[in-house]
């Protein structure tokens, strides 16, 4: 049987990495599912590997698999969709994705449904009178010419709301990106963000090159989007997170954002409703 969260509220498992078992009314969602164990290796391509360093909360055996809507994946890397999900999902699950990450999903590995969607297009998924419209943001996994280098991602605003197509509840993904003028459009067609899931960690590759936000660019991002919460993930689990979590602590703490930050560690969930 489906749990169902408190009408008008979301309940989020935070699983680890970004991934997170999300659940409004009778709608459940997946967010980019990563289910390897300690110590196992993630590839990240061009030869370059990362351990993980902490084990998932839950298991791919342990999901809903039956409750399951869709998967909404920020993009096609290897601590973000790994081989563990890849055996372990149903593959008639629908993905919403970029549109690189939809044409590997179903060419290769099967998973017929996937939809990519660029910049700004929708897919609204609806389970009886749940709705969610999935909308793909700006972001940018790395800077100028390196950028080329490294799978495209996307952000995700989720509105949530019932078939009458009224927004109750606003969840901002901001997938592996830095901070760049173009999410300066979100804070712009976007006012409203009850919750902005943010992927810190400032994942360093061989040379220095940072590719996720750091403490201070999660920071700059709280101080351009000003979301109602923030729920900080993606940090601590591989060998390439060099910026840990109570970086971004203290530095949102300093910037006064203390009230938006919604602590919830891999394991716990938390409910949030549009007025808290």
């Amino acid at each position: 049987m489906r749990h169902t969260p408190p009408e008008g509220t979301v309940e989020i498992l935070f699983i680890g990495n970004a991934t997170l078992l999300i659940r409004y009314g009778e709608l459940t969602l997946l967010t980019d599912p990563n289910f390897l164990h300690r110590g196992q290796l993630v590839h990240l391509g061009y030869g370059l590997t990362s351990r993980r360093l902490t084990e998932p909360a839950l298991d791919v055996a342990e999901l809903p698999h039956a409750d399951l809507d869709a998967v909404v994946l920020s993009h096609l890397h290897g601590d973000h969709f790994d081989r563990v999900a890849r055996r372990g999902l149903d593959k008639g699950l629908p993905f919403v994705t970029t549109p690189h990450a939809s044409r590997v999903l179903r060419g290769l590995f099967g998973f017929h449904r996937a939809t990519g969607l660029r910049t700004w297009q929708r897919r609204t998924v609806l389970h009886g009178d749940s709705s969610v419209r999935v909308t793909a943001l700006p972001g940018r996994h790395a800077l100028g010419p390196v950028r080329a280098l490294l799978p495209p991602v996307m952000g995700s605003l989720l509105e949530f709301g019932d078939r009458s197509g009224e927004v109750r509840l606003v969840l901002y993904l901001s997938g592996d990106t830095l901070v760049y003028d173009g999410l300066r459009e979100i804070a712009t067609r976007c006012p409203e963000i009850h919750l902005a899931v943010l992927h810190l960690g400032g994942t360093t590759l061989p040379g220095g090159l940072v590719v996720t936000m750091d403490g201070v660019q999660g920071a700059d991002l709280l101080d351009l989007l000003r979301p109602r919460r923030a729920l900080p993930v993606h940090y601590g689990d591989y060998s390439v997170f060099r910026s840990p979590l109570r970086d971004f602590v203290a530095e949102a703490g300093r910037r006064g954002h203390d009230a938006r930050l919604v602590d919830c560690t891999p394991g716990e969930r938390v409910t949030i409703g549009a007025g808290t």
